[in-house]
């Protein structure tokens, strides 16, 4: 039972979150810093993770082309495909505005802060992690716009500013990563005096990333905007597309031969959606539609997919620990 109890504290922490920001949210002012408080988590993290890496696992992790094609192909393919095979059950049940949503949410790049995190709590390929992340992110700027523009507008509509977002990927997660990398000599033996730190700011962000988009969502009105049985029917979808991607993610990389660190890297990024990139996007290329309603799928599957991913890193990392024991 005390297991039981470890493995769920981390899920708990999460579901918490999301009923404080549902009757306290955080907005105005106080929203602006919180949101800056979250940004220097999220670059602390991997200043962290920079300075806690060797050269030489980094140097692996960029090599490891196998593994990014793969996470590339869910990101950018089987997401999108899955999202378009749902189309003649979601729409009846959904309405279309709800359904370009769910499509968008699937055109998305994957998750970095998280992904990385949960590979991290997991005890799986950290580099790798990185690596993947982050080249999907930056490589989402420019190939969600077209996603977007074939599969739901089916011409280019807006122009989309990809400079800036790129720009802010790289001073706010790689410039962090490189500066703890250079400094490693001199933080490492500090860090290794405190060896909680790394997953203190790893479960740390997650929960802050998770107040502060919920907040955002509560405060603009979203559950006015849905009835209790089109949000239950949106839940569903949001679960059994999760489901089925975390099932192909969990055997896929074992059939391909990948070891087990990377395995837990491969999961955790290529099964993920990004709602913090997600918002932003829709604001530009969704201009004078409902936006709402096209933001609410990823908000719910974004909520799903870090629940789960916390039971499941927390079950391979005492998993792990036992292994190690023994």
């Amino acid at each position: 039972m005390l297991k039981l109890l470890a493995l769920d504290r981390f899920t708990i922490l999460i579901f918490l979150m999301v009923l404080l920001a549902t009757f306290i949210p955080v907005y105005g002012q106080a929203a602006d810093i919180f949101g800056v408080l979250t940004i220097a988590a999220i670059a602390m993290l991997f200043f962290l993770h920079g300075a806690k890496l060797s050269r030489e696992a980094v140097v692996q992790g960029i090599m490891h082309w196998k593994l990014h094609v793969l996470v590339f192909a869910f990101t950018f393919a089987l997401f999108p495909i899955l999202g378009l095979l749902a189309k003649p059950i979601l729409v009846p049940l959904l309405g279309q505005e709800l359904y370009w949503g769910f499509l968008f949410m699937c055109c998305l790049p994957s998750t970095v802060q998280s992904s990385i995190a949960f590979t991290s709590v997991a005890k799986g390929n950290v580099a790798s992690a990185v690596c993947s992340a982050s080249f999907s992110n930056i490589i989402g700027m420019f190939i969600t716009p077209v996603l977007v523009s074939l599969l739901i507008f089916g011409q280019s509509q807006h122009d989309y500013d990809a400079t800036s977002s790129v720009l802010n990927i790289l001073l706010l997660l790689l410039v962090p990563f490189i500066l703890g990398q250079v400094l490693r000599p001199y933080v490492f033996p500090k860090m290794q005096k405190i060896p909680g730190i790394v997953k203190a700011f790893d479960q740390g962000s997650i929960l802050m990333v998770v107040y502060g988009a919920f907040s955002s969502a509560v405060v603009a009105g979203l559950w006015q905007e849905v009835n209790g049985m089109t949000l239950f029917l949106l839940i569903l979808a949001c679960s059994i597309l999760l489901t089925i991607v975390m099932l192909l993610a969990l055997y896929i990389p074992k059939w391909i031969g990948f070891n087990k660190a990377d395995q837990k890297a491969v999961f955790f990024c290529a099964s993920k959606k990004t709602l913090a990139s997600g918002v932003p996007m829709a604001q530009i290329l969704f201009i004078g539609q409902p936006l709402g309603m096209i933001v609410l799928p990823i908000m719910i599957f974004h909520q799903i997919q870090l629940m789960v991913c916390g039971i499941i890193a927390n079950y391979w990392a005492n998993h792990t620990r036992v292994e190690d024991e023994e």
